[in-house]
């Protein structure tokens, strides 16, 4: 995918960008090789792949929350929402949704310290004054935020207990495969209603071969 295509892709389902939004996300493909090239955190056959399966991907939780859960869009879009990007690694979903999102606070948390030089690198570059990045567990973290993100770092069931704490709405997890005994095991190993658990598939917004069985799980607090 061009950046000509990521664009017209989002312009298609979130609206127009402004002109900041559309230099940050063409300056992200120089970043991603330069810093990629010293500190591996994306597979270095997949550069080419960064604007469809890293920052179209991470922007999945944008046209989720437009889609799905408009008032909180504007939440975000508003500047009124904190959110907490654990397993950020070089900076996913949490700088992509970041530059969209310029309003809004986002934490961007790594326990590997390489990575997150990464993600500190480029979010300064792009200038993105609403982006703190650290080194740290996300369970060692003392604040709460409204919301967590993340992209398939590990299983739910591992994932859960290392962010249960940690928000206050929802989170809001980027997950592949078939996921329905994953969800089963979370809701009943922390006793979670399974009402409270919705789960929203990424291929039916967003075409093409890599964002098969590519889910969305809402987990709200």
């Amino acid at each position: 995918m061009t950046y000509q295509e990521f664009e017209n892709t989002v312009t298609g389902l979130l609206g127009p960008m402004d002109a900041l939004a559309k230099e940050r996300f063409v300056a992200m493909d120089a970043l991603y090789r330069d810093w990629n090239a010293r500190i591996n955190v994306i597979s270095r056959k997949d550069m080419d792949g960064l604007y469809e399966h890293h920052i179209l991907h991470s922007l999945a939780i944008a046209v989720y929350l437009k889609t799905v859960l408009p008032d909180e869009f504007a939440r975000w879009a508003d500047g009124s929402a904190s959110i907490l990007d654990v397993g950020t690694g070089g900076g996913f979903p949490g700088i992509p949704l970041a530059v969209l999102f310029p309003k809004a606070k986002f934490t961007l948390c790594d326990s590997v310290g390489k990575k997150t030089i990464v993600a500190g690198a480029v979010s300064k570059a792009l200038e993105l004054s609403n982006v703190q990045v650290v080194n740290a567990r996300a369970e060692s973290l003392p604040q709460k935020y409204n919301y967590v993100v993340s992209r398939a770092v590990a299983a739910l069931t591992d994932f859960y207990p290392w962010v249960k704490d940690r928000f206050t709405g929802r989170i809001l997890y980027l997950r592949g495969g078939d996921i329905a005994a994953e969800i089963g095991e979370l809701a009943g190993r922390f006793r979670l209603k399974t009402a409270g658990i919705g789960v929203w598939p990424v291929f039916g917004a967003l075409s093409g071969e890599y964002f098969n069985e590519k889910w969305l799980v809402d987990i709200k607090k």
